[in-house]
């Protein structure tokens, strides 16, 4: 029983170290890069219907929208921003009990017009499944946004 516990610790240990290495991450070609083939990442920009959430949409200033995303990513828990560019956010949320991160991505498109589209990818980096951890955050931040 000692020899399976410590196994488990043993993986856990592992499997939380594994997490501090970043994916490639970011904008090519005006797309964020596309979900793996795991049920454990969301895409606004995805073409398949098990990982596509729909955007986020907003009028007014591309820094409006982005000062209001950084408001709403700053009140959340556990909860570290990356990168802040003029067109693109990273962020990490890091879960409770494991440790586990999960990456989300911003991306702001630009236009000429007051219509704002904020793109986003949230996917866990280690695992398979995330029992739709990833989706419900996007739904909570987008909600919010929408309630600010």
């Amino acid at each position: 029983m000692n020899k399976q516990i410590l196994i488990v610790l043993v993986s856990l240990h592992f499997l939380m170290g594994c997490s501090a290495t970043p994916p490639k991450l970011g904008i090519m070609d005006r797309q964020l890069i596309p979900c793996p083939n795991k049920p454990n990442c969301v895409s606004s920009q995805a073409t398949d219907k098990k990982h596509y959430i729909q955007p986020i949409h907003f009028t007014g200033t591309p820094q409006d929208a982005k000062n209001r995303l950084l408001q709403i990513l700053n009140t959340l828990e556990r909860t570290k921003i990356i990168v802040v560019q003029e067109n693109y956010i990273r962020v990490e949320f890091t879960s409770k009990i494991f440790q586990f991160i999960d990456d989300v991505e911003f991306y702001f498109p630009a236009t000429n017009t007051e219509h704002i589209i904020i793109h986003f990818r949230s996917a866990s980096r280690i695992g398979y499944s995330d029992l739709g951890a990833n989706k419900k955050r996007i739904e909570q931040i987008r909600d919010t946004f929408k309630g600010y």
